[in-house]
């Protein structure tokens, strides 16, 4: 049985993407949403997060998604947290470049709001 997912660090630098998808993930799945505009933003939450997923852009200025994680895995909270990517880019070779970085899985984007949580759930059931 999977440990139970309730916090979510998730990394988004579109306004408006990152209010749709907190809103759906925290009305629809219940989760608790540390949601941050930038990798160098979630490098100053992520300590106090106690999150149990990264939910990451990988597409962001300054810092993208890879880089972001590659930080975030520098930090003791966030070592071992598992990541799933959100991205345009899901072809399949993108996919196993992030796959290779450690991502549980890849939610191409567009997403539907009213799906999110219960992908994430699903990924999180199969793979944790």
């Amino acid at each position: 049985m999977p440990a139970p997912l309730n916090r979510i660090l998730y990394v988004e630098d579109e306004p408006d993407i990152r209010a749709v998808a907190q809103m759906a993930l925290e009305a629809v799945g219940g989760f608790v949403v540390i949601a941050c505009a930038s990798g160098q933003e979630a490098l100053s939450a992520a300590p106090q997060a106690q999150a149990d997923l990264l939910l990451l852009d990988v597409m962001m200025p300054g810092m993208d998604g890879p880089n972001t994680l590659k930080a975030l895995r520098a930090l003791p909270a966030t070592a071992q947290t598992p990541v799933i990517f959100m991205t345009a880019k899901v072809q399949a070779a993108e996919v196993t470049v992030y796959k290779g970085l450690g991502a549980l899985e890849v939610i191409p984007k567009p997403f539907d709001p009213m799906e999110l949580s219960a992908q994430i759930q699903r990924i999180w059931a199969a793979q944790i």
